[in-house]
């Protein structure tokens, strides 16, 4: 008896051998293959950027094992390039909740968040990730980024120090910091204008003006304006300063007061606010990477006359860093013994980058008064055609130059050159 059950210790111990000797041989290859395959088509497709086919075969793979981590992870990262962000952070979230110490997961769920304007939350998400893993240095330079579109400049620099330090070799750090130290916070502009007319005499105008970034929140800017037209010398100063409230959102508030003469207002008060709106690239969301809108009310007040310019702006950015922006303005004119009268005007601005250094733009406007002078306000009508060059000669100088044609009505024109230099301090 204790020899039969000796026997069948030892069948069992033969079965339970081959069993595990066919796992090991057969089943664990073949599931290592698999997932390599699904792996490497995943690859290859996202190679070619085809987001679509990707995603479908990382929801076959989920389908098989749904369980699969790195499946979750590649499903993640699809929806974020194919613009799905919502769908992209609660599958991020899914993953984290089973892997909350994985980094990547981490990492991605900070970028998805970022898109959508939810900075403070993706630096927190960053945070966690860098204390799991404080030798990655790819985490110190996505921190870096967000830091520096807040305008938090000195914590930037600190993480890009803080990444040189585990990755001496980073290109990208070593850039990042450079441009963060050698960044300006001065600019000093002076140009001239000068404007031919088929009905009296030329007319030429000087400005000076100083833009300074006193913080990651406050800018000023003052602009000294001096005008020669119709056998009169004017002047203007102007002041103002923009506050940022976030990383999106600025206000910008000013006046000018000046020596008028009769030929420009004698002061002015402005306010202007501008949101921004931060997109994908062409690849992952569409044709627009992102735009800037602004809303800006004007009042002048002329010597005969009573002006306010309600201005809404749309500023894109294209593919291949060429910008495309629409301002339309309804004015409000009121003369002594005359009713007040709305006037509309649009002006739109194509930027043209021709080169590292070289940028160009075309534009046309209908009704495009300025209202900065005198002549540009009252009952007429006029299109604008023009264009304009910048050149950057240095890091810290540049030269920009225009010319615009203004047809009006009773058969009066306007041509206009203008030149002006840039030091940046």
């Amino acid at each position: 008896m204790q020899t039969s059950n000796s026997t069948l210790r030892a069948r069992h111990v033969r079965t339970l051998r081959q069993v595990l000797q066919t796992v090991l041989v057969g089943v664990l290859p073949a599931f290592a293959q698999q997932q390599a395959d699904w792996e490497q088509q995943v690859r290859e497709q996202v190679a070619a950027q085809q987001w679509s086919a990707a995603l479908e075969t990382a929801d076959r793979r989920l389908a098989v094992v749904p369980t699969d981590l790195e499946a979750r992870g590649w499903r993640a990262r699809l929806l974020v390039w194919s613009g799905h962000l919502p769908e992209a952070e609660a599958e991020y979230r899914s993953v984290l909740a089973v892997a909350p110490e994985d980094t990547d997961i981490l990492s991605g769920l900070a970028q998805v968040l970022a898109r959508q304007q939810r900075t403070e939350e993706a630096l927190a998400l960053l945070a966690r990730a860098q204390r799991l893993a404080p030798l990655r240095s790819d985490i110190l330079m996505q921190r870096a980024q967000l830091l520096r579109a807040l305008g938090r400049r000195d914590e930037a620099r600190q993480e890009l120090r803080a990444a040189l330090a585990l990755d001496p070799r980073n290109p990208e750090a070593r850039a990042g910091l450079a441009s963060l130290e050698g960044e300006p916070r001065h600019a000093f502009r002076i140009g001239t204008d000068i404007d031919f007319f088929n009905y009296t005499s030329r007319a030429q105008a000087q400005t000076a003006s100083l833009r300074s970034r006193w913080s990651s929140r406050w800018t000023t800017l003052f602009a000294g304006d001096f005008y020669q037209r119709f056998d009169q010398s004017a002047g203007k100063f102007t002041g103002s300063a923009t506050y940022r409230l976030g990383a999106s959102d600025a206000l910008t508030t000013g006046g000018a007061i000046s020596r008028d003469l009769g030929i420009i207002p004698k002061r002015e008060v402005f306010f202007e606010y501008g949101h921004g709106f931060r997109l994908a690239k062409s690849g992952e969301r569409g044709f627009f990477h992102g735009l800037e809108t602004a809303y800006q009310q004007h009042w002048f007040w002329f010597a005969d006359a009573r002006i306010l310019a309600l201005t809404g702006s749309v500023l894109l950015y294209l593919p291949r860093e060429w910008t495309w922006s629409v301002a339309v303005t309804a004015a409000r004119s009121r003369f002594p013994g005359t009713g007040a009268q709305w006037r509309p005007s649009g002006l739109t601005r194509l930027g043209i980058p021709v080169h590292r250094q070289l940028t160009a733009n075309l534009f046309f406007g209908v009704g495009t008064e300025n209202f900065a002078r005198v002549d540009q306000i009252g009952r007429f009508s006029a299109r604008t055609f023009g264009g304009g060059l910048r050149y950057q000669l240095t890091r810290r100088q540049d030269i920009a130059g225009y010319v615009a044609h203004q047809n009006r009505s009773q058969a009066r024109t306007q041509t206009s050159f203008g030149l002006n230099y840039g030091l940046h301090f």
